[in-house]
């Protein structure tokens, strides 16, 4: 059975300019260039235009990311909030002054302009993927259990903030690839994750909606099967299914309950990156096995490792559109 197939490219894209993620990330012509080569070479479904998506709010809101080193993706490590208070009164960051946002902004209007039928996406991280940065993850979860309340009022705010970043997307013509990894669990369990977090969840999918002008994609890693009602309410048409949860008891809630919504079932990462063709195809097929011919059904790859062969693309393309 024939099956659209986009890999998921960040990080990776650093390995067609021969640099690391971290000089990537920091110059406007190697982000440019790192995507253009990333998309020649795979016609992915989206050009997601970053490499360490999850720290473009962080950081401009103040947070400092740091050089890891090597190919290692960069990171923030010291909060920025050394409580929860200080995010009560968080005030929006400038898209056009702070950060890197401007110069990302940037980069997808020119690959909007080199390929104007491509889906070209800017990351608009969701709330609590951003507390997870500006506070860290032990202060985060003791947020959680200690003062709930309180945590989902400063989710609240960052989900309000986010329409600056939505709006600026929408004013440079370009679409939004929204993420909210960190919430999944078992960081929150799926009551917190209901009382705490969807609140401000289904606002931020709202505001990135009525900017953009259509429902966005919720893409969560992790297992999410147990949240998996709670995420389609949000209205989105579009979720990932990953290797992290039971996938043919996810595919087939969704195909019976929301059977407008299309869905992104992954591969396994690490399977896509090694150098053995009888396990790739293996892993095709259980994916294959698992859709059951579905039309709504597309086969991704999760983020695509940096070291992953670009061959590994091509030998997937190859046997999923075999007759």
């Amino acid at each position: 059975m024939k099956i659209a197939f986009t890999p998921v490219i960040y990080e990776h894209a650093a390995r067609f300019v021969g640099r690391s993620p971290w000089d990537v990330s920091r110059d406007a012509e190697l982000l440019f260039h790192a995507h253009r080569l990333a998309y020649l070479e795979y016609h992915q479904q989206v050009i997601c235009v970053g490499i360490d998506i999850y720290n473009l709010e962080a950081e401009a809101y103040g947070a400092k990311v740091e050089n890891m080193g090597g190919d290692a993706i960069p990171a923030i490590h010291e909060p920025l909030l050394s409580s929860l208070d200080e995010g009560l009164d968080l005030k929006p960051f400038d898209p056009q002054q702070d950060g890197r946002i401007a110069m990302v902004l940037d980069v997808g209007q020119r690959l909007k302009r080199e390929f104007p039928d491509a889906d070209v996406r800017l990351p608009v991280a969701g709330p609590f993927s951003i507390a997870f940065n500006l506070r860290g993850i032990s202060d985060l979860c003791l947020d959680a259990a200690l003062r709930p309340e309180d945590l989902a009022k400063v989710l609240m705010r960052l989900a309000e903030n986010q329409a600056v970043l939505c709006r600026a997307v929408a004013d440079a013509g370009l679409d939004v690839a929204f993420f909210e990894s960190a919430a999944a669990p078992p960081l929150l369990s799926p009551q917190q994750f209901h009382d705490l977090e969807m609140p401000a969840l289904r606002r931020i999918l709202q505001l990135a909606a009525e900017c953009i002008g259509h429902p966005v994609p919720c893409i969560m890693g992790g297992n999410t099967c147990p949240i998996l009602d709670d995420i389609l309410s949000t209205g989105t048409n579009y979720v990932a299914c990953n290797v992290e949860t039971d996938q043919a008891a996810f595919v087939e809630h969704v195909a019976r309950t929301h059977p407008h919504v299309r869905i992104r079932v992954n591969l396994d990462p690490g399977v896509v990156a090694c150098h053995e063709p009888e396990r790739i195809y293996r892993g095709i097929d259980r994916v294959l096995e698992i859709v059951g011919g579905r039309p709504q059904c597309v086969m991704g790859t999760g983020c695509l490792p940096l070291e992953t062969p670009p061959e590994n693309m091509r030998l997937i393309h190859e046997y999923v559109a075999r007759d």
